[in-house]
C-alpha cells in the first residue's frame, strides 16, 4: 500500500466530512451492542489519527499503527497539540507485527480498499487475528463495489479549502480497481506550489469479504450501512462489518 506524502500535509482539511466524531460515537455504541469491551484498542491504517484521538479522548486504550511515516509524524504533532500520549507504530497492515494481542481493531475510511490483492487482504485478516485472542471485535469499513463503478468510475472532482485547491482524476479498470491521480496546489503568496499524489483502491464483494474473514477464524456479526444500524442498499456506497475472532 504506497504512503501518503504530498496528502499527509493537507488530509485533515479534505477529510472535513469524515466526521471523526461520530464515528468514534458510532463504533462504541456497535461495541456495546454486541456486548464487548474495547479493552487495548487497535486502531489500524490510523492515518493522521484523527479517530485515534476520539477514542483516546473517551477513554479507550488505543494505539495506531499506518504505512506511512509522513502521517505517523502529522498524528504525533496533533497529539502534542491536544496533550494526548498516543503510541503510533510505522507498519505496513500486511505484515503486523505488535508483540501483544488486542481486545479491538478498527481499520476505517476505506483503508482496506487500499488493498488490491486478494491474497494481501488475506494476509491482512490473518495477521489481525494472530493479534487477537479469541472474543476479540473486527470493526471496518469498505468501500463498495456500487461506489467504485458509479461514484468514483473515470470521475473527476474537486476540493478547495483555505490551504489547498485539489482535483481528483479517476479511472475505472478490471476487478472494480481504480486508479486515483490527485494534483494539489497550494497557494504561497502571488505563486502556487504543484504536489502530486497517486494511488490505486479495488472495491470486494461482500461474498469475498465473508470467505476471506472465514479463513481468518472471523465470524461476521452484522454487515451495516455506514454510520447506521441499517441493512445495505444496493446503492450503499460504504458498509460497515463487525466480526468475532472465533
Amino acid at each position: 500500500m504506497p504512503g501518503y506524502n504530498s496528502f499527509a500535509r493537507f488530509y485533515e482539511g479534505l477529510m472535513e466530512d469524515a466526521e471523526y466524531k461520530k464515528r468514534c460515537d458510532y463504533i462504541l455504541e456497535l461495541s456495546r451492542r454486541f456486548c464487548h469491551d474495547m479493552g487495548r484498542t487497535l486502531d489500524l491504517a490510523c492515518g493522521t489519527g484523527s479517530l485515534t484521538r476520539e477514542l483516546k479522548k473517551c477513554g479507550v486504550d488505543v494505539f495506531g499503527v499506518d504505512s506511512s511515516a509522513d502521517m505517523l509524524t502529522e498524528a504525533m504533532q496533533k497529539n502534542f497539540e491536544d496533550g494526548l500520549d498516543i503510541l503510533y507504530v510505522n507498519q505496513e497492515m500486511q505484515n503486523l507485527d505488535l508483540g501483544q494481542t488486542v481486545d479491538t481493531c478498527v481499520c476505517t475510511l476505506d483503508s482496506l480498499n487500499h488493498i488490491t490483492d486478494v491474497d494481501v487482504l488475506q494476509q491482512v485478516f490473518c495477521r489481525i487475528g494472530e493479534f487477537m485472542e479469541s472474543g476479540g471485535l473486527l470493526i471496518f469499513d469498505v468501500n463498495t463495489v456500487y461506489k467504485h463503478r458509479e461514484i468514483l468510475a473515470d470521475n473527476a472532482f474537486v476540493f478547495e479549502n483555505d490551504e489547498v485547491f485539489c482535483a481528483w482524476q479517476n479511472e475505472l479498470e478490471e476487478n472494480d480497481v481504480v486508479k486515483i491521480y490527485l494534483d494539489f496546489f497550494e497557494k504561497d503568496g502571488e505563486v502556487y506550489h504543484r504536489y502530486q499524489e497517486n494511488f490505486t483502491e479495488r472495491a470486494y464483494s461482500r461474498e469475498c469479504l465473508d470467505k476471506l474473514l472465514k479463513n481468518a477464524e472471523f465470524e461476521v456479526l452484522a454487515v451495516y450501512d455506514d454510520l447506521s444500524f441499517e441493512a445495505p442498499e444496493s446503492t450503499s456506497q460504504r458498509l460497515i462489518y463487525a466480526a468475532k475472532k472465533i
